[in-house]
């Protein structure tokens, strides 16, 4: 059987990269950008690999024109971005940065003169950190801060941009308000469900002023835009053993507390008969108050599914390799299961069970540190092979199709990433590019991932 290609895709696919500004873009303080709840979470010892912050990252803000560049030479036909909060509102409400506002311009000109449709995402973790010192996601203020914040970058960039994400996966919120392992570090999972629904409703609360801005939604999808949707991760939970009645409910607990508790209020209008009950029995249920579910149910133009892998659950957690392995499942050289059906799974999951009844954009795949060293090439220039990544890449892809083939209206596809970059807690340890390069991106070597991009996209 021949290898997949673009060309076996439906027409008018799109294939992109994902990045996120707090990642990649550097400047963290300046042309009057406002520090970011990243910036000072990572300051904090311990927090963060070595102490590494997002101050440089891969200096994007100076050098997008050569990144942008890369992309299309690579074959890409869109760039799936976000906009930094605290670049645009240094303060997170009322004064605008306009140097902030014309960077943006400039990029998305940059990406429009190379071929890339825009794909903006208003939030990817990087709340104001004038915001979080009013509370954050705790306040529920934040509905109004946010919306305040989207309604100016619709009105400002809906012209250029055909697609634009409320929120990056929820669940990172989350960690940092009930985990403490994200930023903003707050500990308790009170706060975590508190800081979940004051999201859900500002999410809400935007996609209504998208509509006061552009009109009520269409009857039909239109990729020329402007659309409005969101962007939410699927790692399912398995249990180890299907069979043992222990690892079944840890799983389906766990499914409760992640994904669910964004799709079903977004698209089913309320949380869980089983979340509730959770929250109630912890006493962690949130402020709901009238009319929010009505709020957060709002009709979407598409939804955006990130998926890197699914998760494995037991009630003997020491064991888990090796009962997957038993049942003839692998695991990659990082450490991380190879289960590309993952896609597949989770394409049929949602479309199927969890209401998703637009069309859907897998807008972040990728696995990291598949690489090996850099090495000499025959040519005399520099080679990092990853052949794992590739083997990955490649993997999901062929789920991918296989989900369209059923059916599923799956419009675009958006690897992660493009360089290695800031990864949270992580710094530079944990490198998802198909490109590899240090902070500041002075010496990118493409990765065998690069070339077979390049190869899997030609002529399509």
């Amino acid at each position: 059987m021949a290898e997949l290609t673009a060309k076996d895709f439906p027409e008018g696919f799109k294939w992109g990269i994902a990045t996120s500004a707090a990642q990649i873009e550097g400047a963290a303080f300046e042309d009057g950008k406002g520090a970011e709840i990243w910036d000072v979470f990572s300051r904090i010892p311990g927090k963060t690999f070595s102490g590494q912050t997002p101050d440089l990252a891969c200096d994007y803000y100076h050098k997008y024109p050569e990144q942008l560049k890369m992309m299309r030479e690579l074959g890409f036909n869109s760039h799936r971005f976000s906009f930094s909060w605290a670049r645009i509102f240094p303060d997170g409400t009322g004064r605008v940065n306009q140097k902030g506002v014309d960077f943006y311009k400039r990029a998305i000109d940059e990406m429009l003169k190379l071929g890339l449709m825009p794909n903006a995402t208003l939030y990817h973790w990087d709340l104001p950190q004038e915001l979080e010192y009013r509370g954050g996601f705790l306040n529920r203020d934040i509905v109004s801060w946010f919306t305040e914040y989207a309604g100016f970058m619709f009105e400002t960039f809906g012209d250029v941009v055909p697609m634009w994400a409320t929120f990056n996966e929820p669940i990172a919120t989350y960690v940092g308000y009930a985990l403490g392992a994200f930023a903003p570090g707050r500990k308790l999972e009170k706060y975590g469900r508190q800081a979940n629904h004051n999201l859900l409703c500002a999410h809400g609360s935007a996609v209504k002023r998208f509509r006061e801005i552009f009109g009520e939604r269409r009857d039909k999808f239109d990729m020329a835009g402007p659309n409005a949707g969101i962007v939410v991760d699927v790692w399912h939970h398995h249990p180890a053993r299907p069979d043992d009645p222990g690892d079944c409910a840890i799983a389906e607990l766990e499914n409760e507390k992640a994904y669910r508790s964004y799709l079903h209020p977004i698209f089913k209008g309320g949380y869980t008969g089983a979340l509730l009950k959770y929250m109630a029995d912890n006493d962690c249920m949130p402020d709901i108050l009238p009319g929010d579910f009505e709020l957060i149910r709002q009709p979407l133009d598409f939804f955006g599914l990130n998926c890197y892998n699914r998760v494995v659950d037991s009630t003997e957690p020491a064991d888990i390799r090796k009962t997957v392995e038993f049942a003839g499942g692998n695991y990659m050289d990082n450490g991380a299961e190879f289960y590309p059906r993952a896609i597949y799974e989770a394409l049929h999951n949602v479309t199927e069970n969890m209401g998703v009844n637009v069309p859907v954009f897998i807008t972040e795949n990728g696995t990291y540190n598949c690489e090996e060293a850099v090495v000499a090439c025959p040519d005399g220039g520099q080679c990092v092979h990853d052949v794992t990544r590739v083997k990955y890449f490649r993997g999901f892809l062929d789920w991918l199709h296989r989900a369209i083939t059923d059916g599923i209206d799956v419009r675009g596809y958006y690897l992660w990433t493009l360089l290695d970059n800031f990864e949270w807690t992580a710094g530079n340890s944990m490198r998802f590019g198909i490109v590899n390069t240090d902070y500041g991106a002075e010496n990118c070597i493409p990765k065998d991932s690069a070339y077979f991009w390049k190869d899997f996209l030609k002529n399509s």
